[in-house]
């Protein structure tokens, strides 16, 4: 039983869906992962493990180097009544189902990585900060060696592995002109930037020619935010957007970068952090273990190429280690307004990870 979290199927039960709902049940969204973290790493201290939240807000469990299981703490804003539902017609499952934000993406498998951490006494860090800018995977590389091995934690199906993931790369255009009556022909600062949108799209749309549209190997840019007017002393006219590209394996986050900067007549771009895109080898040491978990929990392992981007990216670019990702939940799911976990999934995914830790450990 956990409180506040009506379960009338009396489904929270072991201290593996306890601990999932519980931590469902705290707001964790980017930036106040703080209650969360101090929840998890109690978890851990219960169960006899050393636990600590370092600079940055993450929560470290040290252990046996042989894999280090990392999965994040934060969430997307959106408030979703926490509950357990008895069946789910739409996602095929007879039994319990966990409503929550966070249930898939990614507290799920976050708490399915503790669980097996505390199982079979390997590393964990649940890191802060994912779903907006990595600061927590980006201070665990600067401030520990690398593991001998990476299972990260999203959501890809008891039954699945992660192997591939797009990078990411993000930048704001700006440019201004003078303040001028709206009769004249010229172009201002607006037009400009809406001109540069148009022609980045336009060579987005070239580049990924040969590809099949909107898959995993295209360049996908978004353009997140957009203002513009006149200045408040009337003297010029200035505009700004906000832009996000994906990167496929073909390309590189400085690839896309030229990309973009050779469309622009006016104006300049501001680039931020980058994150490079991840193709692992199915062959590699975690993915072999998982599969062998996944087989003998019943199920038929698969390997998916997932066009967003996460964690493990920077783990591959940063250490010189296998790295893949793995967890519970369906990922169509994802920051969705209906995110829902079925518990027997969340029960298979401690299962295969207990399986595949012991495999790596031996």
């Amino acid at each position: 039983m956990v409180d506040g979290v009506p379960d009338p199927t009396g489904a929270l039960d072991t201290l593996g869906r306890e601990l999932l709902a519980e931590l469902v049940a705290i707001p964790s969204q980017s930036g106040e992962e703080a209650d969360a973290a101090a929840h998890l790493a109690g978890f851990f201290a219960e169960h006899g493990r050393e636990a600590s939240i370092d600079d940055a807000g993450n929560v470290r469990a040290p252990g046996d180097e042989s894999v280090l299981l990392t999965s994040h703490v934060d969430t997307v804003p959106g408030q979703i009544p926490v509950r357990v539902e008895d069946g789910d017609e739409e996602l095929g499952v007879d039994g319990p189902v966990l409503w929550g934000r966070g249930s898939v993406d990614a507290t799920g498998p976050l708490v399915a990585m503790a669980v097996a951490a505390v199982e079979t006494g390997v590393s964990f860090v649940g890191v802060v900060g994912e779903e907006t800018d990595s600061r927590g995977a980006r201070h665990l590389i600067e401030a520990r060696d690398a593991p001998e091995a990476v299972i990260n934690g999203e959501p890809s199906g008891w039954d699945a592995i992660t192997l591939g993931y797009r990078g990411i790369v993000g930048g704001e255009y700006a440019v201004s002109t003078a303040a001028s009556h709206g009769a004249r022909p010229d172009a201002n600062a607006i037009d400009h930037a809406t001109a540069w949108w148009e022609r980045v799209r336009d060579a987005v749309d070239a580049a990924n020619e040969d590809v099949e549209p909107g898959g995993f190997d295209t360049i996908t840019a978004t353009a997140t935010s957009i203002d513009g007017g006149l200045s408040d002393d009337g003297s010029t006219v200035a505009a700004s957007m906000a832009t996000r590209f994906r990167v496929p394996p073909s390309e590189t986050p400085e690839s896309v970068r030229e990309l973009v900067d050779d469309c622009r007549r006016e104006g300049g771009v501001s680039w931020g952090q980058s994150i490079p895109p991840l193709v692992a080898s199915p062959r590699s040491t975690p993915a072999a273990a998982l599969r062998k978990g996944i087989r003998d929990a019943g199920g038929e392992p698969t390997h998916l190429h997932k066009t967003g981007t996460a964690d493990a990216n920077l783990y591959a670019d940063a250490w010189d280690v296998p790295v893949v990702t793995y967890g519970p939940g369906d990922a169509a799911l994802d920051h969705a307004p209906d995110e829902r976990l079925p518990l027997s999934e969340f029960d298979r995914a401690v299962t295969v990870l207990t399986t595949a830790c012991e495999g790596l450990t031996d």
